[in-house]
């Protein structure tokens, strides 16, 4: 039985239909996690609009999954352009009812490295698009009658990782943002909600920092042993668009298999 309920999982077979239709936007939609959420929505049939600033598997992804999925080049620092980039989404598929803001770097640094100018560049790279889209996209979902606004958090800051202090200053900055965006929102029936995800196997993970010891190292501290996929942070950023969640806002979802449990600061 358990084999069978993940294959089920694993095809998408879970459906919401009042999904079917909307517009959904996506930064940083063009690999990992981001491409993760472009195909779930595409399946899910709504028309999704996603930018990234790396062209090639951008194109590929647009390509392989239709008409009804629209890339942009976009580098989310650059304000102007990430608010047209919103518009010509709305333009293209109407107004925006699903607003991921996906996009980051999880670069390391040693404290003793980081500048003025780094500071703020991770602060743009990482936290300062994701208010400046929501403030782009909130006109387009109130005349729609209401959307979901779905940030990317870190469990990192609440684990208090090391070699990575302004990345995880901008997650944690993203807890209370979330927070108090759902308070402003709610009466315009917008709902804000944090997606937390735990270690996730990424390419760019695999790539860059996952060593046989880091994999084992992980799976020890969590509470469940498999290691988590894009696809489950994916699923559950459908559940938290679709009308299923009317009543969530304000939150910090955590997806960690329990990683946060070892750690999470009193």
């Amino acid at each position: 039985m358990e084999e069978e309920s993940l294959s089920e999982a694993s095809t998408g077979r879970v459906r919401y239909p009042d999904l079917a239709g909307r517009a959904v936007f996506v930064s940083g939609g063009g690999s990992g996690i981001g491409a993760a959420f472009v195909r779930r929505f595409a399946a899910q049939d709504c028309r999704v609009a996603f930018i990234d600033i790396a062209d090639v598997p951008s194109r590929a992804l647009a390509a392989e999954l239709g008409p009804a999925v629209r890339y942009r080049k976009c580098d989310v620092r650059d304000i102007d352009a990430l608010r047209a980039a919103i518009g010509d989404a709305a333009a293209a598929f109407g107004p925006v009812r699903v607003l991921i803001n996906n996009a980051a770097r999880d670069d390391r640094h040693r404290m003793e490295d980081v500048t003025p100018a780094y500071w703020d560049e991770t602060l743009a790279v990482n936290l300062r698009h994701q208010f400046f889209a929501a403030q782009a996209a909130v006109p387009q979902m109130a005349a729609a009658g209401g959307g979901a606004i779905i940030n990317l958090g870190s469990i990192s800051w609440m684990r208090g990782r090391p070699a990575m202090v302004a990345y995880t200053t901008s997650k944690a900055a993203i807890s209370g943002m979330t927070r108090v965006l759902a308070r402003e929102l709610g009466d315009r029936n917008i709902r804000v909600n944090a997606i937390v995800p735990g270690a996730i196997v990424t390419a760019r993970q695999q790539a860059l920092w996952n060593t046989p010891e880091a994999e084992q190292e992980f799976i020890d501290q969590q509470c469940l042993k498999f290691r988590l996929s894009e696809d489950d942070v994916a699923r559950t950023a459908l559940f938290l668009a679709s009308d299923e969640a009317r009543g969530i806002t304000g939150q910090n979802l955590i997806i960690d298999a329990g990683l946060g449990q070892t750690s999470v600061p009193s």
